[in-house]
């Protein structure tokens, strides 16, 4: 992380073992993504009216590049958060799976960008079963029938959006 992880617990005495569980969990989240710019995690042991056990709610805020990511365990739904280890992992795991569906998304439009060009579809031919779509850049790429996803080429129309990946033919 660019700046340290910043752990705050409230309506309760901080705890060098639970901040030691933190920064372990902390640590793993930074080994899964590593652009991870801040870090905030709030331990809360809740003012409650309740005669049964005290529950504990996690909230672990994340900064990315463009994003902030956050998960907050409601206590008042899960009574395993009367351990506050619980609570802990129950927190981490959740944003950890909230990372990975991030850097699933990243990479996505990433590999979209790199790949897949857009153009317009500017001649078709259906009896030989050909066209040519113009790409953004004004070059013309000559597409097949057999290119063309499930079986849409008799789909298709002059003037129509694109998408495509160039591949070198034969």
């Amino acid at each position: 992380m660019n700046v340290p992880l910043q752990i705050t617990f409230r309506h309760m005495k901080r705890s060098e073992s639970v901040e030691a569980r933190i920064l372990e969990r902390a640590a793993k989240l930074e080994r899964l993504h590593d652009q991870i710019m801040t870090g905030r995690v709030v331990v809360d042991l809740p003012q409650q009216r309740q005669r049964k056990g005290k529950v504990f709610q996690v909230r672990v805020d994340i900064t990315v590049p463009g994003r902030e990511l956050v998960v907050n365990r409601d206590p008042l739904l899960n009574h395993a958060h009367e351990d506050v280890y619980v609570a802990i992992e129950d927190a981490f795991d959740a944003m950890e799976r909230k990372l990975k569906e991030h850097s699933r998304e990243v990479q996505g439009e990433t590999r979209r960008d790199i790949g897949e060009s857009r153009g317009t579809i500017v001649t078709l031919f259906p009896a030989e079963g050909y066209g040519f779509i113009e790409g953004r850049d004004g070059r013309q790429i000559y597409f097949h029938r057999n290119s063309v996803l499930n079986d849409g080429f008799e789909r298709l129309r002059h003037g129509m959006m694109a998408r495509f990946t160039e591949e070198d033919g034969e």
